[in-house]
């Protein structure tokens, strides 16, 4: 079983920074995409941000010119970096991936992300 530990969330400032960072460990044979979702109380679960394992990368309209995302391969870790944080990016954010062979999902426990006007 693959698992994913997420860090970096907490309580920050408008216009303030957090850096995310996610590590896979676990039977884990090829990797497709990772990336980052977030969900806020009452919404439905939606995209931030993911790359491939070539490096190419989406975003929501919603963060582009904010956050960066990146990853090493080697360590099997993706990174989110946050920047001019507004309070609708207040959610907690999950880190996903997903495998190459039998295309399965896998998600972290999540980590809360607040942002304070």
């Amino acid at each position: 079983q693959v698992q994913l530990v997420e860090s970096g969330g907490g309580l920050v400032q408008v216009g303030g920074s957090l850096r995310l960072a996610c590590a896979a460990s676990g039977s884990i044979f090829r990797i497709n995409t990772m990336g980052w979702y977030r969900q806020a109380p009452g919404n439905q679960r939606e995209l931030v941000a993911v790359i491939t394992r070539v490096g190419s990368t989406n975003y929501s309209d919603s963060v582009k010119g904010r956050f960066t995302i990146s990853r090493d391969n080697a360590k099997n870790t993706v990174a989110l970096q946050m920047n001019d944080l507004q309070p609708e990016d207040t959610a907690v954010y999950y880190c996903y991936l997903r495998e190459g062979i039998w295309n399965r999902d896998y998600w972290g426990q999540g980590t809360q992300v607040t942002v304070s006007s």
